[in-house]
C-alpha cells in the first residue's frame, strides 16, 4: 500500500460575525433590528409563553440569522423547511441574563445539538454531515423584558448561508436510524468547501462530507487555532485518501470551527472529499 500525495488542500477557518453555523451548531446573537421572519404570525412576536415542540413552519435562510421567529405554523404534512423539535424553559441561572447573553447562547448550542442528533437518528459524526441543520431561537426583546426565558430548538433544511432551505419530510425524527441516505447528506457543488452552501448528495456535486474528526472532550480547553487545524489537515488527509480507495492523486478539504463554537460544545472538525460520487 502506498502512501497517497494530495494535491493542494482547501482550508476553511472559523467563520466570524453574527452567525456561526454548521449542520450541527448554530449561535446566533443580536445583529441590528430585530425581525422575526416574512410570514409572521403576529400573535407569535412577543408571545411570553414557550412554544410547542412538533410543529412545522415555513422559514427562509435569512430568517435563521434572527434572534427570535414568529413565522406562522403550518400543518407538517404540507411544505415546510423547519420543524421544531425540543423547546425548554431556561434554568433560573438566566433569569437575569441580558437579551444577547453570551451564556444563553452557549446554554441553547449545548442543549439544541445533541438533542438535534438524536432526533435525526445520527451519532455525532453523521448529524454533522448532513444537510439537514438545526437553529435556536428565543423570545422577541420584548417578551425577554417581560420575563420569558425559553429557546426553540429547529431542525432546518440547510443553514443561512443556503440559497433556499430545503423542503422536509413530514417529520425528519429518525430519518437516520436506516443508516445515511443521499438527499439529506451534505455535499458541495463548487471549485471548494470554503463558504460554499451544502447542497443534498443526490444532487449534482463536487464535493462530499464524508468523515470527521474528534478533537477533543466535553471538559478539554480550546488547545488553539493552530493545532486545531494542524490536526484536522493531519486526520482528514489519510482519512480521505482511505475513504477514497488509496488513489496517487486526490483533493481533500476540511471545516474546522474556533473557540466560540467550542465553547458551545462542538468538538468535531469535518473532512471533505472531492468527488461527483
Amino acid at each position: 500500500m502506498h502512501q497517497a500525495l494530495p494535491r493542494p488542500r482547501m482550508l476553511r477557518g472559523p467563520i466570524i460575525g453574527c452567525v456561526i453555523a454548521t449542520s450541527a451548531l448554530m449561535l446566533l446573537t443580536a445583529c441590528g433590528k430585530q425581525t422575526q421572519g416574512e410570514n409572521v404570525d403576529p400573535q407569535q412576536v412577543d408571545a411570553t409563553a414557550a412554544p410547542a415542540a412538533g410543529k412545522c413552519r415555513k422559514v427562509a435562510p435569512k430568517d435563521l440569522e434572527n434572534t427570535a421567529n414568529a413565522s406562522r405554523i403550518v400543518e407538517c404534512t404540507q411544505p415546510h423547511t423547519a420543524e421544531t423539535f425540543h423547546v425548554e424553559e431556561l434554568p433560573d441561572e438566566f433569569d437575569n441574563d441580558s437579551y444577547t447573553s453570551s451564556e444563553v447562547a452557549t446554554y441553547a448550542a449545548r442543549t439544541c445539538a445533541p438533542k438535534f442528533a438524536v432526533f435525526l437518528g445520527a451519532d455525532e459524526s453523521l448529524s454533522m454531515r448532513s444537510v439537514i441543520g438545526w437553529v435556536w431561537f428565543r423570545p422577541s426583546e420584548a417578551a425577554w423584558k417581560a420575563g420569558a426565558r425559553w429557546i426553540r430548538c429547529d431542525a432546518v433544511g440547510g443553514n443561512a448561508a443556503s440559497e433556499s432551505l430545503l423542503e422536509l419530510p413530514p417529520t425528519v425524527a429518525g430519518l437516520f436510524k436506516q443508516g445515511p441516505q443521499e438527499e439529506w447528506l451534505a455535499c458541495v457543488n463548487a471549485p471548494s468547501v470554503t463558504d460554499a452552501p451544502r447542497v443534498p448528495c443526490s444532487k449534482p456535486h463536487l464535493w462530499r462530507a464524508v468523515t470527521t474528526i474528534k478533537l477533543g472532550n466535553t471538559d478539554d480547553d480550546y488547545p488553539g487555532d493552530k493545532q486545531v487545524a494542524d490536526r484536522t489537515q493531519d486526520f482528514c488527509s489519510g482519512s480521505v485518501s482511505a475513504w477514497l480507495g488509496y488513489p496517487q492523486d486526490f483533493d481533500f478539504g476540511y471545516t474546522w470551527f474556533g473557540t466560540a463554537a467550542w465553547k458551545a460544545g462542538n468538538r468535531r472538525s469535518v473532512c471533505w472529499a472531492r468527488t461527483s460520487k
